[in-house]
């Protein structure tokens, strides 16, 4: 019955996570085509991508401030945004106007990402419900569905234009499904927001939960093919099951996390997530077979899926309507800096220790999480 109140509760976040989703993984599955169209290198496309970074790092520093000023319109707003990113994608054809384009995703993509976080805390906070991980599991779900579908439209002879043109319509389209009213904390944030004096003392160990995990799940995303293929000497593609066992597993893993976190409670389930995950990145790193190395990928994505819904929703607990926004923001801005890092220090780790040596560090990172979760645990809820 919770679970079915969840999925009634999350009509317009899940719609927003879904499309969140669906739109990075349409658009990542296309980057050879945007290299290629571009004409860069892979440093130098690396190096553009981080201005999806700089983005997105902007859009935390001041969504909170838009999402009080919009008001209950910020979520089909945001979307509505990353929507006309979609339709702009066949003007990409230099390396200026890619790293345009990656400046505006970045920022739409986590304007988007942290007004949907915000709304399910409050509304969390207002009907008593976990609903981080069912939200969480529609954005996994989404991204892979995008993904496998742009690879068989691009086979089939669509352009990449045409491809995020129609993802972008569909963004668009899906931001009517959004508009309802928000939880009545969200409507006149802006002044509040302004006034409240942010619970450090929850945020920083929010933070580092949040920053462990990150690190973990696209340092595997990233490098597990690699490992799968190089460490075992399996022959090309075969590698490819792992960021496909990840993605599917937190699916997977989120799905099944909504309906434990109501029996096990949000720290416990955490917890519990933490020693899959490290217990996932050991066999990894020690696996004799690759076979014994993809189930291992998929432990991680099991143990990795849980732990950012969650971290939000204790976090939230933990936070005052007034403060809650900002604290978010916060919290995300310390924690997706692992998102980008977390691939940077696995390949300095493989190119002086080896890749097994690199998923070894997996498993100590996200056992860090567990002294910021004890950190946060102390902390009395509002």
């Amino acid at each position: 019955m919770a679970f079915l109140q969840a999925i009634r509760a999350s009509r317009a976040t899940g719609t927003g996570l879904g499309v969140l989703g669906m739109f990075w993984g349409g658009f990542a599955a296309l980057m050879p085509d945007w290299q290629a169209r571009s004409g860069v290198s892979d440093g130098t496309l690396g190096l553009l991508l981080l201005l999806s970074a700089v983005g997105g790092m902007g859009a935390m520093g001041i969504g909170p401030r838009l999402q009080g000023y919009l008001g209950h319109r910020s979520i089909p707003v945001f979307a509505v945004q990353l929507g006309l990113v979609g339709l702009v994608g066949w003007t990409i054809g230099s390396p200026l106007v890619l790293g345009l384009v990656l400046l505006w995703c970045g920022w739409s993509l986590a304007s988007l990402d942290i007004a949907v976080n915000v709304e399910i805390s409050h509304r969390e906070a207002a009907t008593g419900l976990s609903l981080m991980n069912w939200n969480h599991a529609l954005f996994s779900f989404g991204l892979a569905a995008a993904a496998a579908l742009a690879g068989l439209a691009r086979h089939s002879g669509a352009s990449p234009g045409e491809i995020m043109a129609a993802t972008g319509i569909v963004v668009v389209c899906a931001a009517w499904a959004m508009r309802e009213p928000s939880s009545a904390v969200v409507e006149d944030l802006d002044h509040e927001t302004r006034k409240a004096t942010l619970p450090w003392a929850a945020v920083i160990p929010a933070g580092v939960i949040l920053f462990c995990s990150f690190v973990a799940e696209n340092a595997t995303e990233s490098w597990s093919a690699l490992h799968l293929q190089r460490s075992f000497d399996a022959p090309p593609g075969s590698g490819a099951a792992g960021p496909m066992m990840m993605g599917l597993m937190m699916g997977v893993g989120r799905v099944f996390g909504q309906i434990l976190a109501q029996r096990l409670g949000e720290m416990r389930l955490v917890a519990i997530s933490v020693l899959i995950g490290a217990g996932g990145a050991l066999l990894t790193a020690f696996a004799p077979v690759q076979v014994l190395a993809v189930a291992g990928v998929a432990m991680i994505g099991l143990g990795a899926a849980v732990i950012v819904p969650s971290a939000n929703s204790l976090l939230g607990a933990r936070t005052s309507s007034r403060s809650r926004a900002m604290a978010l923001s916060r919290a995300w801005l310390i924690g997706f800096t692992g998102y980008f890092i977390g691939p940077v220090v696995m390949g300095a780790i493989a190119e002086g220790a080896g890749l097994r040596a690199a998923f070894g560090a997996i498993a100590l990172i996200l056992l860090v999480i567990l002294p910021g979760l004890a950190r946060l645990a102390r902390v009395p809820q509002e």
